[in-house]
Formats: C-alpha cells, sequence, structure tokens
C-alpha cells in the first residue's frame, strides 16, 4: 500500500515540477500519470485509451465552448479599445493618490465583465505602470495588485461571475453561476479588504524606507499622451450585456431551461437534468452577444486585425482547455488507483463537514496543479458525488457547495508554478524574487477565507 500511494505522490510531484519549470502540461500530464500506473501495477494502455483519453474529452466537450468564446471576447475587448478605455477611465478618475485601488477596480470590472485574466493583465499593465510610476509606488507592487483584481474575488467568489472556476461545478452540483450569492458576496468583501490592507501596507513601508518606482526596469510601456479613448458608456456595453444575459438566460424570465421539452432533450440527446448544462448554455448565449457587441462598438479599427486576433484567441484557448483536460484526465485516472482510496480517505477525512472537506480537497489538488480549474475540476470528478450525497444528507444547499469549490479553487492555486502568475510576472517584467511575495500573500488570505467561511457555515448548517 506504502509503494502504490507513493506512486500517486511522485507523479504528482513530477506534474508539479515540471509545470514549475515551464514544461507543457499536455504533454507531461500522461507520461506522469502512466508512470503512476505502472508503478501501481495497473494495464497500461486502457488506462490511457478508456480512461485518460475519455475524460480528457469528455471535459473538452463540456466546455470548450466556453473556452473559446471567452478567449475571443477578450481579445474583441482589447483590439476594440474598449479594455484599454475601461482601465484608463478608471485610473485617471482615482488619479494617482489611490493607485492600488484604481488598478484592483479596473482589472476587478474587466474580470467580471468575462475578459480573461490574461487578456485583464495585459490591458492593465500600462496604466499601471503609469500611475505608479506618477505616484512613485514601487513597480514591483503591480502584480500584487493586479492578482488582487483579477485571480481573487471576481474569478470566483462574486455571483454570475462568468469565468471558468464558477462555471465549473455547475455540472457537478445542478446549481448555477449565482449559487450562494450572500456567502459569495461576504468572501469577496474579505478578500478585497485584506488584500487592500496588505499592499497599502506595503505601499506605506516603501515610502517609510524612501523607495520609489525604480529605475531600470524591462518591459516598460510607452503610452502616447495624445491617445483617444472610446467614450466609457460604450466600452461598457458588452461587458453589460454578458452579465445581464447570463443572468437572463440562466434565471431570469428568457431562462434556456424552459426553451426545450425535457422529456425530448432526454431521449435524443441523453441529457438527464436540464439544470446541469442550462449554465452553460446561457453562458454561450451570453459571450456570443459580448461579442458581436464588441466587435460592433468599433468595427473599423477591429476589421483589420480580426483575422489575426481571432486565430490568437482560438489557439489561447485550445492550450488552456487541453491543458486544463490532461489535468482532469490525470486526475480521473490516479482515482482509479489503488492508492488512491487511502488518499482520498485523508483528505475527506480531514472533516466531517462536506463543506470543510470539499475546501481541503480543492484547495490542494488546485495548488499541485497550478490551476484553479484544474484543480478543481479533478478533486470534483473524484469526489463531487460523494460532497453533494454528504450535503444532502446534512440538509447542505449544493449552492453552498458549488460556492465554496469555487473559491477554493482560486486559493492555493496560485503558487509560483501557476501558468497566471508566471504570465503576469513576464507581461511587468518582474521576476518571482521582487513580486511574488505579494501575490503569496493574496493566495493566503484568499485559502484563509475559504476557509473561514467553511467553518462558519458549518457551524450554522
Amino acid at each position: 500500500m506504502i509503494i502504490e500511494v507513493l506512486s500517486i505522490v511522485i507523479a504528482l510531484g513530477l506534474l508539479m515540477f515540471f509545470a514549475y519549470r515551464g514544461y507543457p502540461v499536455i504533454v507531461f500530464a500522461p507520461i506522469f500519470t502512466l508512470l503512476a500506473v505502472v508503478l501501481s501495477g495497473i494495464a497500461l494502455l486502457p488506462s490511457y485509451t478508456e480512461t485518460f483519453m475519455t475524460n480528457a474529452a469528455n471535459y473538452v466537450k463540456s466546455f470548450f465552448p466556453i473556452f473559446l468564446l471567452g478567449a475571443i471576447f477578450g481579445k474583441m475587448m482589447e483590439l476594440s479599445g474598449a479594455a484599454s478605455s475601461i482601465a484608463h477611465t478608471i485610473v485617471k478618475a482615482l488619479g494617482s493618490n489611490r493607485a492600488i485601488l484604481a488598478v484592483v477596480l479596473a482589472c476587478s470590472i474587466l474580470t467580471y465583465g468575462g475578459v480573461s485574466l490574461f487578456v485583464v493583465a495585459f490591458a492593465v499593465y500600462p496604466f499601471a505602470a503609469a500611475i505608479f510610476r506618477e505616484a512613485n509606488i514601487p513597480k514591483r507592487l503591480i502584480p500584487g495588485t493586479i492578482a488582487l483584481g483579477a485571480f481573487t474575488y471576481t474569478m470566483d467568489a462574486l455571483p454570475g461571475t462568468p469565468q471558468i472556476q464558477n462555471i465549473i461545478p455547475t455540472t457537478y452540483f445542478g446549481t448555477d453561476a449565482y449559487a450562494a450569492p450572500l456567502v459569495g458576496i461576504i468572501g469577496a468583501i474579505m478578500v478585497f479588504v485584506g488584500g487592500m490592507y496588505w499592499l497599502e501596507r506595503r505601499r506605506k513601508q516603501a515610502a517609510a524606507a524612501g523607495e520609489g518606482y525604480g529605475e531600470g526596469h524591462i518591459n516598460e510601456p510607452e503610452l502616447q499622451q495624445q491617445q483617444s479613448y472610446m467614450n466609457i458608456w460604450i466600452a461598457v456595453l458588452p461587458l453589460a450585456l454578458v452579465l445581464i444575459g447570463n443572468y437572463m438566460f440562466s434565471r431570469g424570465i428568457w431562462t434556456v431551461e424552459t426553451w426545450y421539452d425535457a422529456g425530448m432533450l432526454k431521449e435524443s440527446f441523453k441529457i438527464e437534468k436540464v439544470k446541469n448544462v442550462v449554465s452553460s448554455w446561457a453562458l454561450i448565449i451570453s459571450l456570443s452577444l459580448g461579442i458581436i457587441a464588441a466587435l460592433l462598438i468599433n468595427v473599423n479599427q477591429v476589421k483589420n486585425k480580426l483575422a489575426s486576433g481571432l486565430t490568437a484567441a482560438a489557439m489561447g484557448s485550445l492550450l488552456a482547455i487541453f491543458n486544463t483536460a490532461s489535468e482532469v484526465g490525470f486526475g480521473n485516472v490516479v482515482k482509479t488507483l489503488p492508492g488512491f482510496k487511502l488518499i482520498q480517505g485523508w483528505i475527506t477525512g480531514a472533516s466531517s463537514h462536506p463543506l470543510v472537506s470539499e475546501a481541503v480537497a480543492v484547495n490542494v489538488l488546485a495548488g499541485v496543479t497550478g490551476s484553479a480549474s484544474g484543480g478543481m475540476s479533478i478533486a470534483l470528478e473524484v469526489a463531487g458525488k460523494q460532497y453533494l450525497e454528504m450535503a444532502n444528507a446534512a440538509g447542505i444547499s449544493p449552492e453552498l457547495l458549488h460556492r465554496i469549490a469555487s473559491m477554493a479553487s482560486g486559493g492555493m492555486d496560485t503558487l509560483p508554478h501557476n501558468g497566471a502568475v508566471i504570465t503576469l510576472l513576464a507581461i511587468t517584467g518582474l521576476t518571482h524574487r521582487q513580486s511574488y511575495k505579494d501575490i503569496f500573500a493574496i493566495t493566503v488570505l484568499k485559502t484563509a477565507t475559504v476557509f473561514i467561511l467553511a467553518f462558519a457555515v458549518s457551524i450554522f448548517v
């Protein structure tokens, strides 16, 4: 049994190490999956073709439209100038005296509106650099500031956020993107207040030490002073369409749940529960409307770059979903191995309460894989049904399972090997040594918030 457990630990450790070194997960996830299979004495080829590939393909089938449309929407917001207009307006309105708050809010609005995290980082960084330089705040604080606005509460806590981390649980728990709104809002406030306190404290410490923006930085943006930006109300129109449409089509008067006959869906398309697909259908429609709006608000600027922009968005979405699908395949093979039952017992046995146990499982796997969506997908594939049964037995709403899982995925996922962290540092021209301390502080804060909420709910529910 020790060898069987070690086979899983070794495989997970190697996947984490190689991801940290920048090697593609899509290549090494199946390699280390098969290593664990061999060490466990299980049939090799069937595990790869029938378990790994089948579950990876099912994940692509379920979520590829959202990955693709989300990437295209973000690219259209970028090419049309809408993303830059929103960031510029917020930064200009708040000014250099509130530089950190301005950058956090700019990131938050874009992320909550459906723009992908990577596009947000690219769009906001030039303005963040300019306002931090004007306020003489150390540049090394920019990554932590962007991370607070884009990688935390707007990604998975606030109800209705169209980010994939808030959509994945709907498949497992039959919920929608607005699940457990009160818990999500409370968690978002806790993370926002705590994150702002940390960043402002760091700014004051730097000012007291006489440290300014700094010199000799790389990847310094050069903003054109006379650059024109579109009207802010036009710029936010695509975001508003995504948010309003997502609500109206998921639980509003136009909900897609009533569009088709349930008997026909079950007989012709094998859809047992319509509620399990409503969130995905609603978001597909909403993102499509947002894409059309983002294109039309500045069609002359977009049309010359449309082909290259769509290609870049499609390639980015393919890499993102196949990396995550590979991690899902990895998790589904691992859960069939003999040693996993013991590991599963340790994780689920961390607490008898399903919310606390779920928070542990999702956080651990998100941290190991360096992926919020990947870690959560693995955890829910492995134990989602068990958590749902435990919750039903305890009289706990599946909406609470959804919100805790979603928020936990954005906890320890931002360890040094996380792809978003590496990309953010590359965009800003900074290193882990310079800026990761603040990103890690936000990570610890987010993780602590999830467990505080999980424990608090477990007391009263």
